[in-house]
């Protein structure tokens, strides 16, 4: 599945080098708004603590679904509407 990650709050209490806020805005926004491949929210939030080397403290997103498959061509067809008798 797709995902898009909405929102994101990481946890930096734990860390030997403290951020400022600038540095956390900077890397939320590194975050907000990308695209993960994932199988569900629990792997989505691996994937990116695995990424970031931060833990995930919150997060929301949004499943991206699958676009129906339109056909490759257009068809035309010839349709003869005189009637025969």
């Amino acid at each position: 599945m797709q995902f898009q990650v909405t929102d994101i709050e990481f946890d930096f209490e734990d860390t030997l080098y403290p951020m400022s806020e600038e540095e956390c805005a900077e890397f939320y926004d590194d975050y907000v708004g990308t695209f993960w491949e994932a199988d569900d929210g629990d792997d989505l939030v691996e994937e990116i603590t695995s990424a970031a080397g931060y833990c995930v403290r919150t997060i929301d997103y949004r499943i991206i679904l699958d676009d129906i498959d339109m056909p490759e061509h257009e068809a035309e067809f010839d349709v003869d509407y005189t009637t025969q008798s």
